[in-house]
């Protein structure tokens, strides 16, 4: 099966990271692979550190000549800032940041020094993540499924989604934004939002979208709950750095309705398709269960914890109230992370494909495919 480890520091020499499972057969390429590195650099609200690093992703290991072999794959992407930093003299971290890992990194592990949590809870490590996800979206992308995103919300300022406008082009109208909002109007809404916030010395979190379209029937399980796909996509999202919530389809909303307002009926008529429905309310997923339609989800992103106004905190070392002292950061991330969280729900939803039509090269997973069984055609289980 699918599974990816990640290695690497904030300002170490370089990020790593391991896939293995992949099936061979698989042409990868790595200019979409770094073209998704640089989306997750981008975007209005970010810091200094964006103007250093250059995202790059080398492929050690698992390919020859461009395709994978069925062995581990193994990519580097190097820090930038590292000779910034390699023979520069740090001294230590006594005061936590109230917001970060620090505290209950410094209490777990017993460090004094909590630059060595810092390090390694610093958000820099997406960019692996990214790269990984990007591995995932070509392995979805040879069976026809489509993963993006956009955000809608920045700062109390929320765009309304448009009706009857296709997830395909609210992709390509986002990667038109800095904020990666669909809406140029509400992009200036959010830009005014971050330029406020910049004055106030603060920071702003916001919620965004990820989309993923052509997705078969029956990914995922009901039998168990850790195999219920959308509480995978869920841990996925809320793995990622300041994510603190999430929903599938219009969770949320639907809570305040009536049944008969939620559940997404069947359509029958001339011309649709067997398993057609009138609404996508359930997001795609219905009993831990891909449906047919487009799986959406949603991710609410606090604001970043790492402020320019000084948080009040404890020096650990003395005992004595302290504040805090700001290292460099963003001022708002979220149209970064609306990149992560496509990474993240294509490396779930290429797992579950890989379960479903599970083969050791892509030929494989291409036959099994083909010949699954169709929706509404179910297997005769009772002979």
């Amino acid at each position: 099966m699918l599974r990816f480890l990640t290695a690497g520091e904030s300002h170490g020499p370089c990020l790593t990271g391991i896939v293995e499972g992949l099936p061979a057969g698989l042409a990868l390429d790595l200019d979409a692979i770094n073209a998704d590195l640089r989306r997750r650099q981008g975007g209005y609200g970010r810091g200094g550190r964006q103007r250093i690093e250059q995202d790059h992703a080398e492929i050690l290991s698992g390919v020859f000549n461009g395709q994978t072999i069925g062995a581990p794959l193994a990519l580097r992407v190097d820090n930038k800032d590292w000779p910034n930093w390699k023979d520069k003299a740090v001294p230590p971290w006594y005061v936590p940041r109230p917001g970060h890992a620090d505290y209950a990194g410094r209490v777990k592990y017993g460090v004094a020094d909590m630059r060595l949590i810092a390090e390694r809870a610093s958000a820099r490590e997406t960019a692996m993540r990214v790269a990984v996800g990007g591995i995932a979206k070509q392995i979805l992308r040879a069976f026809g499924i489509q993963v993006g995103s956009f955000v809608t919300e920045i700062g109390g300022v929320a765009m309304p989604l448009p009706d009857g406008v296709s997830y395909e082009e609210l992709f390509a109208r986002a990667e038109e934004s800095d904020v990666r909002c669909p809406d140029p109007e509400w992009s200036e809404k959010m830009h005014a939002r971050i330029r406020e916030t910049m004055s106030r010395r603060d920071t702003v979190g916001g919620i965004f979208v990820v989309a993923a379209t052509g997705v078969p029937v029956g990914l995922g399980s009901h039998v168990h709950w850790d195999r219920k796909l959308d509480g995978r996509l869920a841990a996925a999202l809320m793995s990622i750095h300041a994510i603190k919530g999430v929903e599938i389809g219009a969770a949320f909303d639907n809570a305040r309705k009536f049944g008969t307002e939620v559940h997404d009926e069947f359509l029958v008529s001339d011309g649709a398709q067997l398993g057609s429905r009138r609404s996508n309310r359930a997001g795609g997923l219905e009993g831990g269960m891909t449906n047919g339609q487009p799986v959406v989800v949603r991710a609410a992103m606090k604001p970043i914890s790492t402020t320019l106004t000084p948080l009040q905190s404890i020096n650990m070392q003395s005992g004595e109230a302290a504040t805090t002292n700001y290292t460099r950061s963003d001022i708002c991330a979220v149209p970064a992370a609306s990149v992560v969280g496509e990474a993240m729900v294509a490396w779930v939803l290429a797992e579950a494909l890989q379960e479903k039509y599970g083969g050791d090269s892509l030929v494989e997973m291409r036959r099994h495919f083909q010949s699954s069984t169709s929706p509404g055609e179910p297997a005769n289980v009772n002979g």
